[in-house]
């Protein structure tokens, strides 16, 4: 391997890690407003959204797994539980549907 590899290499590592040092340096012991928190409480929720919403209908053998998914989503995300609950629980639920058809 040439040293063209190990210099993209560490450029990516570099670029890559800016801007994540950034914020962490200079919010270090602040405390964001309210609003802003809340804003970054449900970014989670609205990525996985964006991301399986498309997916449901570009399913090719039955549309029902991606109903059932989505409406098992909907409901364990609305409890407000974690976002890696909301993914178990909705792949458990279609497990289990899944075993009836």
């Amino acid at each position: 391997m040439g040293s063209w590899y190990w210099w993209m290499i560490l450029g990516m590592a570099v670029v890559t890690y800016i801007p994540r040092a950034i914020p962490l340096t200079f919010l270090e012991g602040r405390e964001l407003p309210a609003v802003v928190q809340n804003v970054l409480r449900n970014i989670p929720y609205a990525v996985l959204g964006a991301l399986i919403f498309p997916a449901i209908f570009f399913i090719q053998e039955n549309i029902w797994f991606g109903v059932i998914g989505a409406i098992a989503a909907f409901g364990i995300a609305f409890t407000g539980a974690n976002v890696m609950i909301v993914v178990l629980g909705s792949i458990a639920v279609l497990a289990v549907f899944s075993l009836f058809i």
